[in-house]
């Protein structure tokens, strides 16, 4: 903890991150006890300087979070907590406590675009609702799913040879959707494909 400069309070601001897609989800305080208790059990642990006591994310609640890094800045004086969350950070229900945007427009990540698709694919497989071409999918079954991938690849590759920068970008999209739904079908995450290539490139980035 030597590295950790707490203000004349004994306090240091931690921002909550969304590990996965780097989404900010929260700003708040930790002690020293407090980032002792996060490092230990991988909580979120921090204090409260309204109710002048330290508090565990999602005791009430629900909403753990399961912290996965610390990071601190190069100052020294304040911290990131990476963590995987188990609901909402915000106590309005939000996922993040920065949901109001007062000025400009906010651009939405590809992670997040992603995370979202894949939440609304695995809501249609559980809910099935009539009409909907994902419940088809579904309905349909493995076969109907792959040969959907495999006729959307070809295009992509028809597109590509096109040199249609439009055309390879639709394909492409309707390719990415297929796979996400047969990942679905399969109970393979998205998450566990991330950590094939996360894999991959450590180990060609510790070959050179």
């Amino acid at each position: 903890m030597t590295d950790v400069k707490f203000d004349k309070d004994g306090l240091i601001p931690v921002i909550i991150q969304d590990a996965a897609t780097k989404e900010v989800l929260t700003l708040a305080y930790a002690n020293e006890e407090a980032l002792q208790k996060t490092i230990e059990t991988n909580e979120t642990w921090l204090y409260s300087r309204s109710r002048n006591e330290l508090w565990n994310k999602g005791a009430t609640s629900g909403n753990t979070q399961q912290v996965t890094a610390v990071r601190l800045d190069c100052d020294g004086d304040s911290l990131i907590y990476e963590v995987i969350p188990n609901g909402p950070a915000c106590h309005t229900g939000e996922k993040s406590c920065f949901h109001k945007t007062i000025h400009g427009t906010a651009n939405e990540s590809a992670a997040d675009m992603f995370k979202q698709l894949t939440s609304l694919i695995e809501d249609r497989e559980q809910e099935m609702p009539e009409g909907a071409y994902t419940t088809y999918l579904f309905t349909e079954g493995v076969d109907k799913i792959c040969k959907k991938v495999g006729e959307e690849a070809a295009e992509v590759i028809i597109a590509a040879k096109n040199r249609d920068a439009q055309e390879l970008s639709m394909e492409t999209a309707d390719l990415f959707y297929h796979v996400l739904v047969l990942l679905q079908e399969q109970k393979v995450s998205l998450d566990q494909v991330v950590e094939v290539l996360k894999e991959r490139h450590a180990t060609k980035t510790a070959s050179k």
